[in-house]
């Protein structure tokens, strides 16, 4: 069953949503009046959406959604009075999935809630693909740059010592072995002249 959080000032219209949402059979997990209170709840609870008012006492609807999204907790649906595009605007900057005007309709508030979600199991799931590739990137590159100066050392090795490309390997492999290091700390070592075959 879907969870949610509802952070709605006017304990009328939050009552209202709180049963339309029940018939809807989503679980309202938790309920607040302001900001600072969603928050609290949507850190301590997990639901799978929190629904947010606009303006609210406190820290109001689109900052929580901000504080939200950015630590990546839920997904957000704003609710509000105003349908201006520039509140909508703000709402999309502050990373809200979906945006419902009150007076809601049931067949309004279903469909954004369902919408909210997709988005951020897209989102979510783009931050982590984003994330591995950077990190498939950076190992990437440190096994670039190793061989490098694994290139390197080999070169000091044949130049310096008269080692063949095969035995001045595998000194640096026995050396790494040996001395329980990584190939790039040896290379490195030979580089600087602390190590000599």
């Amino acid at each position: 069953m879907t969870t949610v959080v509802v952070a709605e000032d006017e304990a009328l219209i939050r009552l209202d949503l709180v049963e339309t949402l029940a018939e809807e059979g989503y679980d309202v997990v938790g309920e607040a009046a302001d900001g600072d209170s969603a928050l609290e709840l949507v850190r301590a609870l997990s639901p799978d959406v929190a629904i947010l008012d606009i303006k609210m006492p406190g820290t109001d609807g689109l900052t929580a959604a901000r504080q939200i999204i950015g630590e990546r907790l839920s997904a957000v649906v704003i609710l509000t009075a105003f349908s201006q595009r520039e509140l909508i605007e703000q709402a999309r900057d502050a990373g809200a999935m979906a945006y419902v005007v009150k007076p809601f309709e049931r067949n309004d508030l279903v469909p954004a809630i369902e919408m909210a979600i997709a988005r951020f199991a897209d989102f979510a799931f783009a931050e982590a693909a984003a994330s591995e590739h950077a990190e498939r990137a950076a190992s990437a590159e440190a096994k670039l740059e190793e061989r490098k100066l694994l290139d390197r050392a080999k070169g000091r090795l044949m130049d310096t010592h008269g080692l063949a490309e095969a035995d001045a390997f595998r000194f640096l492999r026995s050396a790494a072995m040996n001395g329980r290091s990584s190939m790039g700390e040896v290379a490195q070592r030979v580089l600087d002249g602390e190590l000599k075959p």
